[in-house]
C-alpha cells in the first residue's frame, strides 16, 4: 500500500478556498440561455469557480463523448463504466450552443473513449470543424485525453488547426499510478511534443496539488512541461469529488502557488496561471495573446 492509500482526515478548508457567487449581467444572461435551452457546459455541471469570472470574459467549457469515462482517475468526479454509443450529431449540438450563448473562447474537452478504435478523435475533429462553421469568429481550445498516445488520432486534432491543444499531466511522475491509474506520465509528455513540433499551435497542461506531492517533485514536473515546450501551464488547488477519491493531502498557501508561477516563468514558460481556485480553462483566453 502506498503512503497516499492511508485514510487520512477530512481537511477543513482554508480561507483563501472560499468562492465569491458569481454576478453580472453576462453571467445572469448566460445562466439563463444554458437553463432554457439545457446546454451542456461543463463550468455549470461541475460547478466550477471561475464560472462567473470566465462567463463574464466570453468563455465557457464543453465536455463531448457522453459522460462515462472508460478510466477510472483517482481525483475525477466522471463516472466510470461503459460509455454509451457515440452521438454523430453531437458536433452540431455544441456547435449551437456556442452560437446561442454567444461564447468568444470555447474550450472543449472529453471523458477517455478507450472503447473506441479512433479514441473519439473523429468526433472531436468534426466538433471543431463544426463550430468554426457556425461561429466563425470564436477561437478554440481542445483539452484532449492522451488516445494512447496514437498519433493517427492526435493528427485529427492538429488537422483541425484549433488555437490551443491542451493535455494535462494532472500530477507528477511518483503519484501518476494512482492519480491516474490507466496513463503513463512520459507518454503524456509525448503527446505534448509531438504536439509542439508538429507546427506552430499552442500547447497547454496542468497540475493539480495538494495530493501528497513534494515541492522539488513539481519543480521537476515543470521542467518537464518546459522540455515539451510547452507554453501554458495552470496549477491548481485539488479537491476531493467525494469520500470514494483520492484524500486531500494538504491545501497549498497561496505564497507556494506564487512561488511555483515565478519558477515556471523563471524557466521560460510563456504563459503560468497558478493559484488554489485555477483550473485548466482559467483564463483560456488570455492565452492567445
Amino acid at each position: 500500500m502506498s503512503d497516499n492509500s492511508v485514510i487520512l482526515p477530512r481537511q477543513k478548508k482554508p480561507e483563501w478556498l472560499r468562492v465569491k457567487l458569481p454576478v453580472g449581467k453576462k453571467y445572469t444572461d448566460l445562466r439563463g440561455l444554458v437553463d432554457k435551452y439545457k446546454l451542456n457546459t461543463i463550468c455549470a455541471s461541475g460547478s466550477c469557480p471561475n464560472m462567473g469570472e470566465c462567463w463574464g470574459e466570453g468563455t465557457a467549457t464543453f465536455m463531448i463523448l457522453g459522460n462515462i469515462c472508460t478510466r477510472s482517475c483517482g481525483f475525477c468526479g466522471v463516472q466510470t463504466g461503459k460509455p454509451k454509443q457515440v452521438e454523430w450529431d453531437e458536433p452540431e449540438k455544441v456547435a449551437r450552443s456556442i452560437h446561442l450563448m454567444k461564447i468568444k473562447h470555447a474550450v472543449i474537452t472529453s471523458v477517455d473513449r478507450d472503447d473506441l478504435k479512433d479514441g473519439g478523435s473523429i468526433i472531436w475533429a468534426e466538433t471543431v470543424e463544426a463550430i468554426r462553421r457556425a461561429n466563425p469568429n470564436t477561437t478554440l481550445e481542445t483539452l484532449i485525453p492522451d488516445f494512447r498516445g496514437d498519433k493517427i488520432n492526435i493528427d485529427r486534432i492538429l488537422a483541425v488547426a484549433p488555437e490551443v491543444i491542451s493535455h494535462n499531466l494532472e500530477t507528477v511522475r511518483r503519484l501518476t499510478r494512482e492519480v491516474r491509474i490507466q496513463a503513463k506520465y512520459d507518454r503524456s509528455l509525448e503527446v505534448l511534443e509531438y504536439l509542439k513540433d508538429s507546427g506552430q499551435i499552442r500547447t497547454k497542461s496542468g497540475i493539480m496539488l495538494g495530493l501528497g506531492e513534494k515541492e522539488e517533485e513539481v519543480i521537476e514536473t515543470l521542467h518537464d512541461l518546459y522540455k515539451a515546450k510547452v507554453d501554458i501551464i495552470t496549477i491548481g488547488q485539488y479537491l476531493q469529488p467525494s469520500k470514494k477519491h483520492l484524500p486531500v493531502h494538504e491545501f497549498i498557501n497561496p505564497d507556494q502557488f506564487d512561488k511555483y508561477k515565478r519558477i515556471g516563468l523563471d524557466l521560460g514558460i510563456k504563459y503560468v496561471e497558478s493559484g488554489a481556485l485555477v483550473r485548466s480553462s482559467y483564463r483560456a483566453e488570455k492565452h492567445l495573446i
